[in-house]
Parts: structure tokens; C-alpha cells; sequence
């Protein structure tokens, strides 16, 4: 095998098992009853920058190996898709939101599932899911696919974990929630249990969210050195 896949592999495996380790084991509790949330949060955080950079460094080190040509269409996904992540990153970071940390409280509020929640509970891991496989759509080789692939894994996945354990410390609470939002994105908008309120959401993280996208789209090829579009 080649060392830059190999070496992506290794950081890949390090940068995901190290969130499964301190997120979901008992690796966790112990940490939390020796440090105390806040020192928890520093070694998390901390552990996760550092395996991140690595992950990304060896991303941009290892070999493109084309898995599929990169066409048009392909290089269209995220453009179509971005614009709905950022709105998520932006309106979930500023939303409070009881499946969040430290916010578990907010689950007893009259509306337990405000603005951009009534779109999904989990607002930033779906930006982060979405934006890692619209751009596995992209590029279509192996590099990427082992990436962003592993980020969307990780992502996504974490909305089914993250549910399970609010479900525990959230208690009466969680039927609550569950019922007026939903993890896939507008799945409960669908299913009729809530409504899309763009002011709850509100217009400026609307547009702080599209602002952002478009300084990422402009951004895009001195940052990664590819072109949006192809030829």
C-alpha cells in the first residue's frame, strides 16, 4: 500500500476513534469525575484539533488515485448543497439546543425545538455530514473518498449516538423534543409535526450562513488549489 494512503488511513483511524473513545465508552465518565466537565471539554477539544490537523495533513500528502472522472455534475453537488450546510452551521452553533452540551435544560422550555431545529435536531453535524459527502461526490478518488467519507461516518453517525444518550438524560423530556424535530432534516416538516418558521429561525443567520458560503465558494480554489467548476 502506499504510505500516503496508509498515512491517511492511521490519521483517519486516530482522529475518529479517539472521538468514539471519549465520547461513548466509559473512558468518558472517568475522564469527567478526574478533571471536571471543563477539563473534559480542554482534553476533547485539544484531542481533537490535534488529530484533526493530522487527519488534514495527511489528506493533502497522500496520492489522488481517481475512483471516478470529475465531471460537471459532480462538481455542481456541493455548490447545490452548501448553502444549506452553512445555514445549518451558522443557525445550530447560535440556537440553543438541548441535545447540545450543557444545555440539556432547555429541553423544559415551552418550545423545546426553536428556529433552525424545527429543520433537524442536530443542525452542525448535518452541516459537517453534508458538506463531507457532497465533496466525496466532488473529487472521486480514493483520498477523498476515504476522508470525507470517514467525516460524514463520523458526522452522521454521531446524530444516532448523540440521540441515544439524550434520550437517557433527558427523560420525560425527549418525547417532548422528538416530537415537534427530527434528525434527518425536515423529516418532521414532512411528517406534519411542526412548521418551517424562517423568523424563529432568523434572517440574519439566514444570511450569515449564505455569506459565509459565499465567502467559502470564492475562497474555494486558493484554499484547495481546484477550480468549482471543471472545464
Amino acid at each position: 500500500m502506499d504510505k500516503g494512503l496508509l498515512s491517511l488511513i492511521i490519521a483517519g483511524s486516530a482522529f475518529c476513534g479517539s472521538h468514539i473513545l471519549l465520547s461513548t465508552t466509559r473512558l468518558r465518565g472517568s475522564l469527567r469525575d478526574q478533571l471536571g466537565e471543563r477539563g473534559f471539554l480542554a482534553v476533547y477539544s485539544l484531542t481533537s484539533l490535534a488529530t484533526f490537523a493530522w487527519f488534514v495533513a495527511a489528506y493533502s500528502a497522500a496520492p489522488a488515485i481517481g475512483l471516478w472522472p470529475r465531471q460537471r455534475w459532480t462538481a455542481l453537488v456541493p455548490v447545490s448543497v452548501m448553502p444549506l450546510a452553512t445555514i445549518l452551521l451558522v443557525a445550530g452553533y447560535s440556537t440553543r439546543n438541548p441535545t447540545a452540551v450543557g444545555m440539556e435544560r432547555s429541553a423544559r422550555a415551552d418550545d423545546p425545538a426553536p428556529g433552525i431545529l424545527s429543520v433537524t435536531r442536530h443542525p452542525v453535524m448535518w452541516a459537517i455530514g453534508l458538506w463531507a459527502v457532497s465533496h466525496l461526490i466532488a473529487n472521486g478518488d480514493l483520498s477523498s473518498v476515504l476522508f470525507f467519507g470517514l467525516l460524514a461516518a463520523l458526522a452522521l453517525g454521531g446524530t444516532v449516538l448523540i440521540d441515544r444518550k439524550k434520550q437517557l438524560a433527558l427523560g420525560s423530556n425527549w418525547p417532548r423534543l422528538t416530537q415537534v424535530t427530527s434528525n434527518v432534516p425536515f423529516a418532521a416538516f414532512l411528517a406534519g409535526r411542526t412548521k418551517l418558521r424562517w423568523r424563529d429561525i432568523g434572517i440574519l443567520r439566514i444570511a450569515a450562513g449564505l455569506l459565509l458560503y459565499a465567502v467559502l465558494y470564492l475562497a474555494h480554489p486558493k484554499i484547495t488549489g481546484l477550480p468549482i467548476m471543471v472545464p
